[in-house]
């Protein structure tokens, strides 16, 4: 088998399992304490945030507005779990999220 066979197959079995890591990555940085079930104070529940998302999907730079707007959004500072999260981190939630969150 060829290295570029071996590494497309490589790549496209990662790819699931990137996707089926983001509810653990979600629990790993405590996203559950406030947007779990049962919801905490005035934060949204994960399936909430998944159809606003989801109204979204097919817009132009919609994924990295809503990253941008959980790191830096005027409605998210002095969270401290927002605080914590890294670009990167943020950018796997949220596309889990605009994936419809399960």
């Amino acid at each position: 088998m060829s290295m570029r066979r071996l590494a497309a197959c490589l790549l496209g079995l990662a790819l699931p399992l990137a996707s089926q890591a983001s509810p653990a990555l979600a629990s790993e940085m405590g996203c559950y304490n406030c947007h779990g079930a049962p919801v905490r104070a005035d934060a949204p529940g994960f399936e909430r945030l998944s159809a606003k998302y989801a109204q979204r999907r097919d817009k132009a730079g919609a994924e990295q507005h809503a990253v941008d707007e959980l790191l830096q959004g005027e409605g998210f500072r002095h969270i401290p779990a927002h605080e914590h999260l890294s670009p990167e981190t943020a950018r796997k939630l949220v596309h889990w999220l605009f994936e419809g969150g399960k």
